[in-house]
Order: C-alpha cells, then structure tokens, then sequence
C-alpha cells in the first residue's frame, strides 16, 4: 500500500466518526490534514480495543500491547503494511512520523492511556484525573503543534490546558455512557465533598448532591479552558482558526450541560448543525487579550 493510499483510508476513518470537536477539518491547513487523519485513525482503532465490547480484559491488553509493537515498528520506518485499516494507519503513520521527526513517545503515552481505560474505572482525586488526561488527551494537542512546526514550552502547557478541558468535558457529557460500562470520572474527592453517592446514577437521574458535584467539576473545567485560550493566539495561519474553533466547541458544550444541569440522562447535548454558523461567527469575532481580534 503506498502512503497516498493509506491518507485516504485515514481519512475515511477520521470522516467515519462523529466527534465534537474538528478532525483534519477544513480549518486546517491543507498540507496538515492527512497527517492529523494519521494520528487520529490509530488513536481511534486503538480506543476501540480498549473499549469494553464483547472482547476480554487479556485479549483487549493484547491488542494494545500489539498496537505498540506496531508503532515501534513504523517508528523506525519499517511499518507492517497490509489491506488492512492497520495497515493503512502504519504505512501513513510512518510517513508522518518520518516527515515530521516526530518520535514515539506522545504516540506512547495514548496507548497507555488505553490501556489504562480496561484497568481503573475510578479516580480518587484531581490529581488522578489530570495525569490520565495528560496521556489520553493532551499528547493530540501537542502532536498537532508538531506537525504545524511549533515546539515552545508555552504553547505545549496552553495546548495541555484546553487538550485536558475538552477531555474533562467529554466526560460530563458522556456520564451515562461511561456509567454504563462501568466507569466513573468524576473525582471520588469530589463526590465526598458533595455528599453524592455512585449508586444514585442506577436511578438514571441527577441527585441534587449529584449537580453539586458536577457544578463543581465544570468550575474545573473552565478553568482549565481558561488557563489554555492563548494557544489559538499564540499560532498562526489556518491553524489559529481551527483551535480557536476547537475551543468555543468546547465551551459550547459545556454551556449546555450547565443549561440542562448536567442531567445527561435527560438529554445529552452536542453540537449540532445549527451550532456550526455560530461557532463561525465568534470564530471571526475572537478578542485576543488586551482587545485585538
């Protein structure tokens, strides 16, 4: 399979899954997309080993431990290629990684990511939380800088603070969904303080402990979202719009689980359509700090 076939598969991969926030959208610049389709596909199809599904906890591991193995493998130019989507995601991954001199390592750090997900279904602190989101979530911010040249201490700490927000964010959206497969993510810590008890969610309903505890983990969150907003200052070109795109996505989001009070069981929300010519506009209307657009 050659790479410009392999883009192509990414890319279909990348087209195939919702999400809520842009992937090798239009926003970015033309030459970045395929390689963002690249690392986006082999997150992906590594997420959905870890995902619970009809596979046992070994085989799950197995996958992931395979997946590595793989990654080595492309790392050092020599990626298994077959027909296969796998093989799709190596051949255009080494590729990447070559064109970039970008190494394995934050590649690495997803992976443990999932494989963290089969293992630990509670986290006892913020503490917990926020090292999880530094390797599920914060490695895709920071490779996206890469593939854009950048590789400044600032951006990484402005890009590791919105990549952990709208991680956070997914997961106050996606409670009955986790709760579900058996994971929670609000911080026990958190929980305690409030007084809210797991067991509540079995009744598909929201506690008034429970949007205590919420409340108090989007307070979180904003802040996070707060700490990161200068990265879409800080770069340049098409790459500024998409995160600052990225960033009032997330935000949005997390206006309307505020706006239901966090009872996902009721409703869900997520952008939609209609989401996007707003998200445009503000797009266009951003104030840097100190007033300039």
């Amino acid at each position: 399979m050659v790479a410009a076939q392999a883009y192509a598969r990414c890319l279909q991969i990348a087209g195939q899954h919702y999400e809520n926030f842009p992937v090798a959208s239009w926003l970015l610049p033309r030459r970045m997309r395929p390689h963002v389709a690249a690392v986006y596909a082999f997150a992906r199809l590594a997420d959905d080993f870890a995902d619970e599904g009809a596979r046992a906890r070994d085989e799950r591991l197995a996958l992931l431990d395979d997946w590595s193995r793989r990654l080595v493998l492309a790392a050092g130019g020599q990626p298994e290629a077959d027909d296969s989507d796998a093989g799709a995601v190596f051949v255009a991954l080494a590729e990447t990684m070559r064109a970039h001199e970008l190494g394995p390592a934050l590649l690495e750090l997803l992976l443990s990511a999932f494989r963290q997900d089969v293992l630990v279904a509670r986290y006892e602190s913020w503490d917990d939380l926020f090292d999880y989101c530094r390797r599920s979530a914060n490695p895709v911010g920071r490779i996206v800088l890469r593939l854009a040249g950048y590789r400044a201490a600032r951006l990484d700490a402005a890009s590791d603070a919105v990549c952990t927000a709208l991680q956070l964010t997914n997961f106050w959206q996606d409670l009955e969904r986790d709760w579900e497969k058996g994971r929670l993510y609000v911080p026990q810590q958190v929980l305690r303080r409030h007084g809210a008890d797991p067991a509540a969610l079995d009744a598909r309903q929201l506690t008034g402990d429970w949007r205590r505890a919420m409340a108090d983990c989007a307070a979180r969150t904003r802040a996070c979202f707060a700490d990161g907003r200068e990265v879409a200052d800080l770069v340049r070109g098409r790459l500024r719009w998409e995160l600052r795109a990225t960033w009032l996505g997330g935000m949005r989001v997390l206006d309307r689980l505020e706006a239901v009070e966090f009872d996902v069981f009721r409703a869900r929300p997520a952008l939609a359509a209609r989401d996007v010519a707003a998200i445009g506009w503000q797009t266009l209307r951003w104030q840097r700090k100190g007033g300039r657009t």
